[in-house]
């Protein structure tokens, strides 16, 4: 028997022992990944052999009223990236060529930078968007190159097929297909609809497993909405303020068209517009010049100041517009009548103030009711709204819906700036009845406005008008909803002959369309300063008009900021108005009147006497009967003067279109 020396045996424990610690580590190993670490491996594994596609929903369609397609969803390829496979590989050579093929293939074909790139293909997730909304020539670029970890899936994105049209109206999405701004925001969450997935089971080398479930959720297409913007009427306005914009070189030129008796918004839109398909981009040149200089935060001021709908969520002053409404109280609460007449002095005082009437140094003397909305005379209005007093003339605002919102289905409705009634006093008062010192949403305007025209019944003001799913049929609808009475039918049959007469026969004639009877109103109201110390030389300039007198279809309202040279709302708006109108009533099938059609085949007019008149009101009569003006451009910028003299003299016959001389 041999026997093992001392050093043999020792030798052998010790190995006996390190296989014995190697084991007992290895145990400790096993434990640590299956017990502690089990969860967090089971769900990599998991992770890497499941391959979960997103399947984006379509967007639902924005129509007009007539069914015409105001934003689609188009097809488009999404590159998407899965890190564990980009960085795949046997050895880590193969693995860093794997990389480095992707980032340089994809940053070339996508104009990509390259780090940015390998910062997404590496990022420790499951799977990464790369880009988005590319078009079939560079996904088929893509897919030829056969790039490890890189997937294309078919998507779609949001197309606007006539361009820069209603942009303020419809709004844009983000580059993820979700609401920005406008129509696009406010229905949003019938728009998107609910986004799908495709799950299926791989092997290490990313091929799907016989044997693995698959999943597939199918997505659901988002709802489309029916607008109630005609897309006919929509062209008109935009081509109006367009031709006003240049007329004037005002900052902007605004409009709303809405139908008394539904509150539709027909039409809305105001300049500069932006194209829905690049909304960061401005149309002008010089902006987009502009923009490339700014910082972050300045280009995020400046893009939510260009989408902004200022229609809806900014205040102007409305000025002389504003007195049809304190007219309407007057009527409704018996502190004056039709027949009622009015001595216009120059001025009036109120509590120890004198406040001045604009035609102070020639006063308008005796004149009816009708007369004084005409003629804006600031003294009559003071004292009705004195009369009505400042509880019963501010319940009346919020019956007209002037101290809340009109609730339009539309994001961002601004309020009215109102003098607050306990501090208002009666100067305060007495101005807000004459239009200043009062600021209101074109909205609110036009929404009040136009109860007169519905036997005085406010209308909500809506956008849309019913929902429809992909298959067209219709899934909810948005119906029509009277508010509240805002005065009684007579009253507002009343305020209607008033606006009649002042186109027939006022000074906003220029709202004026040959054949139709027309009513309506102009204003021109300073602007306060920007640091809020007073009244600036600039205007909001306007007219609102209601058309035809004798059953309103439609009113429209033109808001001319800032205008250049002649601001008055009868000189700059006006036009716009009727050009409007002149394209719109035919469209919607309103016959003109037999009489007022007669008269326009008529090809001579006879010149009205406009001596003593303003000349604000002598351009917007001379425009009721069809015919122009001409007068010193600098004076007439400075005030609104008395006209002396004219050029033909009054009951001269001429030719439609006529310019007439005015003379200070």
């Amino acid at each position: 028997m041999i026997k093992t020396s001392n050093n043999s045996r020792k030798n052998l424990i010790i190995i006996l022992c390190l296989i014995f610690g190697c084991m007992l580590l290895l145990c400790m190993r096993m434990g640590w990944i299956q017990i502690v670490k089990g969860g967090e491996y089971s769900a990599k594994a998991v992770d890497q052999q499941t391959r979960d596609t997103p399947i984006e929903a379509e967007r639902g369609v924005i129509y007009d009223t007539n069914g015409k397609e105001l934003a689609v969803s188009v097809s488009c390829y999404t590159i998407w990236a899965r890190p564990s496979d980009v960085k795949s590989g046997e050895t880590q050579k193969e693995k860093k060529e794997n990389i480095e093929k992707v980032c340089t293939t994809l940053s070339d074909i996508l104009d990509m930078d390259y780090d940015e790139v390998k910062e997404l293909v590496t990022a420790e997730q499951s799977i990464v968007k790369i880009r988005k909304g590319l078009d079939k020539e560079t996904s088929d670029k893509i897919r030829k190159a056969e790039l490890t970890g890189i997937e294309i899936a078919e998507d779609t994105k949001r197309s606007y097929p006539l361009g820069a049209f209603a942009s303020h109206t419809i709004g844009s999405v983000t580059d993820d297909n979700t609401g920005l701004s406008g129509l696009e925001l406010q229905y949003n969450r019938y728009l998107s609809g609910v986004s799908g997935r495709w799950i299926n089971y791989t092997d290490t080398g990313g091929n799907r497993l016989s044997y693995g479930k698959e999943k597939y959720y199918q997505a659901e297409d988002g709802y489309s909405i029916v607008t109630t913007i005609d897309q006919v009427i929509q062209h008109y306005t935009e081509k109006a303020i367009e031709q006003v914009q240049k007329k004037t070189s005002a900052d902007r030129v605004m409009a709303i068209v809405m139908s008394p008796k539904t509150g539709d918004i027909l039409a809305m839109a105001q300049t500069p517009d932006f194209d829905l398909n690049n909304p960061k981009t401005p149309l002008d040149k010089s902006e987009q010049e502009k923009l490339k200089g700014m910082s972050d935060s300045e280009k995020v001021e400046y893009w939510n100041k260009m989408w902004r709908n200022s229609l809806i969520s900014d205040v102007y002053e409305p000025g002389s517009t504003f007195k049809l409404l304190t007219t309407s109280i007057a009527l409704e609460e018996d502190v004056t009548d039709m027949n009622d007449t009015f001595t216009c002095t120059g001025s009036v005082n109120v509590s120890g103030e004198t406040i001045h009437c604009w035609r102070s140094e020639n006063p308008h003397g005796t004149q009816s009711l009708m007369q004084a909305v005409g003629n804006s005379c600031n003294p009559v209005f003071v004292k009705l709204a004195t009369e009505i007093g400042i509880d019963k003339f501010y319940d009346y605002l919020g019956t007209f819906g002037i101290t809340g919102t009109t609730g339009i289905d539309f994001p961002g409705e601004g309020t009215a700036i109102l003098q607050d009634k306990e501090s208002a006093g009666p100067v305060g008062l007495a101005t807000i009845g004459f239009g200043q010192g009062v600021a209101v949403t074109p909205i609110q305007l036009i929404t009040a406005i136009s109860s007169f025209g519905n036997d005085g019944k406010l209308m909500k003001p809506r956008l849309v008008k019913e929902l429809k799913d992909s298959d067209g049929n219709t899934v909810e609808e948005f119906g029509t909803e009277v508010v509240r009475q805002t005065v009684s039918k007579e009253t507002a049959d009343e305020i209607c002959d008033i606006m009649e007469y002042v186109v027939s026969d006022g000074g906003a004639g220029t709202a004026a369309v040959t054949g139709y009877k027309v009513g309506g109103k102009t204003g021109t109201a300073n602007k306060v300063r920007s640091d809020g110390t007073g009244y600036s030389e600039a205007t909001d300039s306007s007219c609102i008009a209601m058309a035809p007198m004798d059953d309103p279809q439609v009113t429209v309202l033109v808001i001319v900021d800032n205008p250049k040279g002649v601001k008055f709302g009868s000189a700059v708006a006006g036009p716009g108005v009727k050009q409007i109108l002149s394209d719109t009533l035919p469209y919607m099938n309103v016959s003109p009147n037999s009489d007022n059609e007669r008269e326009s085949n008529d090809k001579k007019v006879e010149v009205p006497d406009v001596v003593g008149q303003s000349v604000s009101d002598a351009i917007g009569i001379l425009g009721g009967k069809s015919l122009s003006y001409d007068t010193d451009k600098k004076e007439a910028k400075k005030n609104d003067f008395i006209v002396t003299k004219q050029y033909p003299a009054a009951g001269t016959k001429v030719k439609k279109g006529s310019r007439i001389y005015l003379y200070n």
